[in-house]
């Protein structure tokens, strides 16, 4: 007779969402051999526009690549001049600037080159949507399932869970990883919490072929980051790659401040949000007030929410959460993404080194929960010393003592 016992069955593992957390997740299992099925909302990969710059932190992102064995992919498309950071006046004056230190060494130009596989010390940056692509291309065809929007997730009586999608599709899963962002549907069965309004509003602009169009924007920006921060309002200009240059006009101000204003963010007529920001930014120096009347992309209005700190739910056979889907901060923390792709790697390895997904849960969640609450504090101590009545003498106060 044989008695040999049958294989154990691969789990099935779903992951929610296809940014740099869930991409990041899904690609270390790979390279461990275990399979991970990725949904997305988005019709193709193209969909959307992904977003502005990231800087890659060595001990969180570059980390995380390292381990999904994409670092040197990632080094090769980064801009490490992208670190540079500038503090401006309200009247247009340079008060700090901070600029990286020239390489070493030159970058590899033949394909011979030793790869270097090591994390730099600084902070390169990476345009998001080439980090995406990065991930994307790295993944085994048909590991991503586009246009599967998540409407809820259903527990089965065996513990497992069944997804069910917008077009009336289904999927069961042995874990569900809540990749999903800021209104994750997977963390409402983990968690009551619902991201609350920070009491700041981005309007993101942009600015094309900079260099030749907005010489002076250009100037003003440098290669890296811009800030201009002063009486609870400012700007935020990032340089990506390609010549443009993504802008965030910041107020703090009522959720609704364009009904208050008499503007219809909805409409084309894009001449009333302008009037209403150069209203708010009275007494600004005319350079500055260019990133708001030059725009080439008009206005897109980004309220900034935050998970209540601290977030935590109960440990949950089958289901977890990474990225924004447990710990939405503002962006003044720097760490959002490269602390998604540091929980995505933390969780794949996890999974890889126990023998059980609910000790691979447990382990992972010991260790996210703790850095994310403090990533978080962190993060809402930013955006308030940033967004105050004296933001600019905190700014450089600030600046000043980490460079």
């Amino acid at each position: 007779m044989n008695t040999t016992p049958a294989p154990t069955p691969a789990p099935r593992i779903a992951i929610i969402g296809a940014g740099p957390g869930g991409l990041t997740c899904a690609r270390i299992l790979q390279e461990h051999g275990v399979t991970a099925t990725v949904y997305d909302a988005d019709a193709s990969r193209t969909a959307r526009d992904q977003g502005g710059t990231l800087d890659m932190h060595p001990g969180s992102g570059q980390h995380a690549l390292k381990e999904a064995g994409l670092l040197d992919e990632f080094l090769a498309e980064a801009r490490p001049e992208g670190q540079q950071m500038r503090l401006v006046g309200r009247d247009g004056r340079i008060l700090f600037d901070a600029v990286p230190p020239p390489a070493d060494t030159a970058p590899p130009t033949s394909d011979t080159a030793p790869p270097t596989s090591e994390a730099t010390e600084g902070n390169p940056e990476i345009d998001r949507g080439q980090l995406r692509d990065l991930l994307l291309d790295s993944l085994k065809p048909d590991t991503v399932r586009w246009d599967h929007k998540l409407t809820r997730v259903a527990p089965l009586e065996d513990g497992t869970h069944r997804l069910h999608f917008a077009d009336g599709t289904t999927a069961d899963a042995d874990l569900v990883i809540g990749a999903d962002g800021a209104w994750s549907r997977v963390r409402r069965l983990l968690s009551d919490a619902e991201p609350v309004y920070t009491g700041v509003t981005f309007v993101e602009t942009g600015f094309n072929d900079a260099d030749r169009h907005h010489p002076v924007l250009a100037e003003l920006t440098g290669d890296g980051t811009m800030m201009a921060l002063d009486d609870n309002r400012g700007f935020v200009a990032q340089r990506n790659s390609g010549g443009h240059i993504r802008v965030y006009v910041g107020l703090r101000t009522d959720e609704n401040w364009h009904q208050q204003a008499g503007v219809d963010l909805t409409d084309t007529d894009t001449a009333a949000v302008r009037e209403a920001l150069l209203d708010e930014f009275a007494g600004w120096s005319p350079e500055l007030l260019g990133f708001i009347t030059g725009t080439d992309t008009g206005y897109t209005n980004r309220p900034l929410y935050a998970l209540p700190v601290p977030h935590t739910w109960p440990h949950t056979p089958g289901l977890t959460l990474l990225g924004d889907a447990a710990h939405l901060m503002s962006p003044f923390s720097g760490m959002g993404a490269n602390l998604a792709m540091l929980d995505g790697a933390d969780l794949a390895r996890a999974l890889v080194d126990n023998p059980t997904i609910d000790q691979a849960i447990t382990a992972y969640e010991e260790t996210l929960l703790p850095r994310s609450i403090e990533a978080a504090e962190g993060a809402a101590e930013g955006i308030n010393s940033a967004f105050a009545p004296d933001s600019a003498t905190q700014t450089l106060a600030h600046m000043t003592q980490h460079h």
